[in-house]
């Protein structure tokens, strides 16, 4: 990759929203095009690479400046050390981008473990449960993946956000008499129960 712009197909004037945008175009493309697996990993990689790059320069850090090697050094023994970096950076959509392009013969206890990971960020409690119980279930040795697991044990309570927490309420909830009525930012399903 010569210019991380020409790559994404965009200005050097460029929003962070037209380079979101730029970028899901091109994961698109690339998950949707009839290339071999490793082809469509080494696109993405490339793909992630322009993107960081091009990113950290508008934000003006330098953080990564080389981030295949800042990835492969933090994530040396991961195989989807990319799904990681992104999932760290906020790049929820990205990330399930990459996990979604794997092959279910290719499915590892991570790609399940990193699934999860991204259903426990959105809230989606139960199906962050079923990943974590493969993801043990695939690899019982895994420390990390347990611990992830033998975490949700607690918090699934059938719904898909978390049990609210009045410690964490914004100021509409305070105000509320039933915590399960509370606002979505708890997690509440709005349906009064009084």
């Amino acid at each position: 990759m010569n210019n991380p712009y020409d790559y994404l197909g965009i200005g050097r004037n460029a929003t962070e929203q037209q380079v979101m945008d730029a970028y899901r175009r091109i994961a698109g493309e690339i998950q949707s095009s009839d290339i071999s697996d490793s082809e469509k990993t080494a696109r993405m990689n490339e793909l992630n690479n322009a993107y960081d790059t091009v990113v950290n320069e508008m934000r003006g850090t330098s953080a990564y400046q080389n981030t295949s090697n800042s990835q492969n050094n933090y994530y040396s023994d991961s195989q989807f050390s990319d799904v990681r970096q992104n999932i760290n950076d906020g790049r929820i959509d990205e990330a399930e981008t990459i996990l979604n392009g794997i092959p279910t013969s290719m499915r590892t206890a991570e790609w399940h473990f990193l699934k999860g990971v991204i259903h426990q960020r959105r809230g989606w409690l139960n199906e962050a449960y079923r990943c974590y119980q493969t993801a043990c279930s695939i690899d019982p040795s895994n420390a990390e993946y347990a611990a992830a697991f033998n975490a949700m044990n607690g918090n699934v309570g059938g719904g898909y956000k978390t049990t609210p927490n009045r410690d964490r309420m914004c100021d509409i909830c305070t105000g509320l008499i039933c915590a399960d009525c509370c606002c979505e930012c708890m997690g509440g399903d709005l349906i009064p129960c009084c």
